[in-house]
């Protein structure tokens, strides 16, 4: 059978096109893949009545014959929960999905919760070695790097074209591998240079995860960029939900009196739904927002512009992260070469939560 017969029962195949048009079975398997060995005007009539009689190719055929499966995968390792609330994983998922569906390809998207999948290992490193020792995806964009990440490893020792999403700028691509980077710097500065005009000194700065390189490196970039406008941070991290979000606030807030030496003014968060957590506690805290405190969130969404008052936040354009990647993903499956591509800074959305320091 040809490459691209569809064959099931009930549906147009390559032999029912060449018994109507009065040729080979080989001169319509040539036409349908835009070989050579037909003539221009056979071409045209295999292509004319394939559209008629509502032909499609078989994509089991086809992908065997290109080598190719036409789907990517992702496993998100993380609270599924958590996945369904934050805008961020939607906004870039829809990115990526608007990129392979120009492109007819498929998404394979598995989702699993540390909590119960926990062990020795991660988990999700089987998925990993399934897919690629199956062939069941061209390609891997990964999510949520972390420090020692042991994916790259496996995904090499497979041969897997994959894309680090959210890799730091001096990340080098390999040979299978492209990154799409984001400078946490660029991001630091913008945030603390806001509060520093704004008259605070002493701020704090609720991250995310422990362990994720990017929270790493945008608590390192705060704590540097403070230090040189003389300004010093607390710290502390939260699982990015609103309810941990939350207790890190009280953790860093409670018993502090405004005005005292050692209390924020303003507090940074890593993500939207951790702000919108930490606003509900300084109100539990009897603390305003902004006249005791400042917020700031390092990720807009809609929940930033909704809440109140509204949170000032870093604002990026979520969506186009994720259609870079799935394009990097889609150049290195195609065999160009390796690359890193830089994301656009963000931008500070200045909203009521940010206001001057007054004590």
């Amino acid at each position: 059978m040809s490459p691209v017969d569809s064959g099931p029962a009930g549906k147009v195949t390559i032999s029912d096109l060449a018994r109507r048009l009065g040729i080979s079975k080989a001169s319509v398997s040539y036409a349908l893949n835009g070989q050579p060995g037909v003539s221009e005007s056979t071409r045209a009539r295999v292509l004319a009545l394939a559209g008629e009689l509502g032909w499609y190719p078989s994509s089991s055929a086809r992908a065997l014959s290109q080598s190719r499966t036409e789907a990517v995968g992702i496993v998100l390792y993380r609270d599924p929960e958590q996945i369904g609330e934050e805008p961020f994983y939607m906004s870039v998922l829809a990115g990526i999905e608007a990129v392979l569906g120009a492109h007819d390809m498929n998404l394979l998207l598995r989702i699993m919760d540390p909590r119960t999948v926990a062990g020795p290992q991660r988990r999700d490193l089987a998925v990993y070695e399934r897919w690629a020792g199956e062939g069941r995806v061209d390609g891997i964009i990964l999510f949520d790097l972390v420090r020692d990440d042991p994916r790259p490893a496996v995904l090499d020792r497979f041969r897997m074209p994959y894309v680090r999403l959210g890799a730091g700028i001096d990340t080098p691509p390999g040979p299978r591998n492209s990154n799409l980077t984001v400078s946490q710097a660029l991001g630091a500065a913008t945030v603390v240079d806001a509060l520093h005009e704004r008259g605070h000194r002493r701020i704090a700065f609720v991250s995310g995860p422990v362990g994720l390189v990017h929270e790493e490196v945008k608590t390192a970039e705060i704590l540097a960029h403070a230090a040189r406008l003389g300004m010093t941070v607390a710290l502390s991290s939260s699982d990015y939900s609103a309810d941990d979000g939350g207790l890190a606030t009280i953790a860093l807030m409670a018993g502090l009196v405004p005005g005292a030496p050692e209390f924020p003014t303003a507090i940074i968060y890593g993500n939207d739904l951790m702000a919108i957590g930490g606003l509900q506690a300084l109100g539990r805290l009897n603390l305003s927002v902004p006249g005791q405190v400042s917020v700031v969130s390092w990720d807009d969404s809609i929940l930033c512009r909704l809440s109140s008052p509204g949170i000032a936040a870093i604002a990026r354009n979520v969506p186009e992260l994720g259609r870079n990647s799935a394009q990097l993903l889609l150049e290195l499956i195609a065999g160009h070469a390796p690359r890193n591509l830089e994301a656009a800074p963000g931008v500070l959305s200045v909203r009521e939560s940010l206001g001057r320091n007054t004590f």
